[in-house]
């Protein structure tokens, strides 16, 4: 099988193996931002790759844990629940979830449950809901600002008192489900954003839109609601320069790290469900 060059990927991805992913969140960390790290891969469909998948988070904890005794780093990490079983079976995945869970309050970590496309969307909540009441400060979840059903969405985890990533959304989904015009997006995630600023738990804001991030700043200013009760969270690699700025500034700016050797599936099916997010990725490798 062809196996392409990593230099293509360095810039998006921190390097294809934990230890040498390790140094680059250090960085992160020693310059103002906060990180969450995520393995790459996902939509695993053998028992065995999913255990190794369970017990590889696991590795990472214990390694953040590490990291923060030595240098202050968060021990916070994204997953994909298609990594640990979800495909398979979502009773096994929610074994393999609750393995992490464990070390997560173990370790004093937090584990975010990255959100794919809406075939699994419902699994998703489904099984953040199973964990949520037995690990409320363990777990949070990610919705996307595109689907026409992710108000909702954010006012029941506003209810339960979950904390909530909110992103637009990458995957292509059919007009029925999620809006397609990007005003229409924007509008949307807008709604979201003040309905979590407002009555959410420290909220992320995952954006790396200009308009959107002073949308969040204003909406925050205007209710008088504190800069240390939510954060922005931009992918490793884009707008570096915005991240520090936005940190410098008085923002809590939280850093998306991925590392695996799993890099080129991962962008290529992104660049494939929504083309406009190669004209995106182009356009950021060079802003500030």
């Amino acid at each position: 099988m062809l196996r392409l060059p990593f230099f293509l990927a360095k810039g998006f991805v921190a390097a294809e193996t934990m230890p040498r992913a390790l140094p680059v969140i250090r960085r992160a960390h020693r310059t103002g931002l906060l990180t969450t790290v995520d393995l790459l891969g996902e939509h695993v469909r053998d028992r065995r790759l999913a255990e190794s998948a369970r017990d590889h988070y696991i590795e990472l904890l214990h390694a953040l844990a590490e990291e923060r005794r030595q240098h202050g780093v968060e021990v916070n990490i994204s997953i994909k629940l298609s990594m640990i079983g979800q495909a398979i079976d979502e009773d096994f995945c929610l074994e393999n979830l609750r393995s992490l869970l464990i070390v997560a309050r173990e370790t004093q970590g937090f584990i975010r449950l990255d959100m794919e496309n809406t075939t699994i969307l419902e699994s998703t909540l489904r099984l953040f809901g199973a964990v949520y009441p037995e690990y409320p400060a363990e777990i949070g979840v990610v919705l996307q600002a595109y689907l026409k059903r992710t108000r909702e969405d954010v006012e029941r985890m506003c209810d339960l008192g979950a904390r909530v990533r909110l992103c637009k959304g990458a995957y292509r989904e059919p007009e029925q489900l999620a809006y397609q015009d990007m005003q229409q997006i924007r509008t949307h995630f807008v709604e979201c954003m003040q309905v979590l600023l407002t009555r959410g738990r420290y909220p992320a804001i995952a954006t790396h839109d200009d308009r959107l991030i002073a949308a969040t700043k204003e909406y925050a200013a205007a209710k008088d609601i504190a800069a240390d009760t939510y954060e922005f969270q931009m992918l490793f690699g884009l707008r570096p320069k915005t991240q520090l700025q936005v940190a410098q500034s008085g923002y809590n700016m939280r850093v998306y790290i991925p590392y695996g050797n799993m890099w080129l599936p991962y962008y290529y099916r992104r660049l494939r469900e929504r083309p406009e997010n190669v004209m995106f990725l182009l356009r950021n490798i060079f802003r500030a």
